[in-house]
């Protein structure tokens, strides 16, 4: 199905060259690129965050003491946001 889309050129240029390397069309070099990042991001069931969430009331101090542990010892990133 014909889409459009508005691409930066500096953006396309460098997609175009790649391409050109792996000797593919620019059209098939996007496709697989969009293609990979779907199925990257799609390693997580739908309730994966709502179990992990879902803590039996005698861990709960358990799990804020090991959330302390890891904030202190974090020197050189902000912790990733989920």
């Amino acid at each position: 199905m014909p889409t459009s889309l508005h691409i930066p050129k500096p953006l396309i240029d460098a997609v175009d060259r790649r391409a050109r390397a792996l000797q593919i069309s620019r059209n098939r070099f996007i496709v697989g690129a969009i293609e990979r990042e779907l199925e990257r991001r799609s390693d997580w069931s739908p309730g994966f965050f709502a179990d992990l969430a879902d803590v039996e009331p005698e861990d709960v101090e358990a799990v804020d003491e090991m959330l302390a542990a890891i904030r202190m010892a974090r020197t050189r990133k902000a912790p990733r946001r989920l």
